[in-house]
């Protein structure tokens, strides 16, 4: 089984991934991981805004809207 290692704005709707590292400091490096996205969470891109941003994901059984520029910051392995 393949697997390809994308940044989290760039996951379709509908995709799942798993976090694989935080490309982030400071600040919001810890709002992520108080989020819960932390090595090994799987992560479902749900839905865009009208606007397009920001983007609906399906975090550890809650739903978390992220902006592009944040989301971004996360690198996912899709499957």
């Amino acid at each position: 089984m393949s697997s390809k290692h994308i940044q989290l704005n760039m996951l379709p709707i509908g995709k799942k991934g798993r976090v694989k590292a935080l490309c982030s400091d400071g600040t919001i490096r810890r709002r992520m991981l108080d989020l819960g996205l932390i090595t090994g969470t799987e992560v479902e891109a749900l839905q865009k805004s009208p606007s397009g941003d920001p983007v609906a994901y399906h975090i550890r059984g809650a739903v978390i809207a992220l902006r592009s520029e944040e989301a971004s910051k996360i690198l996912i392995e899709v499957y």
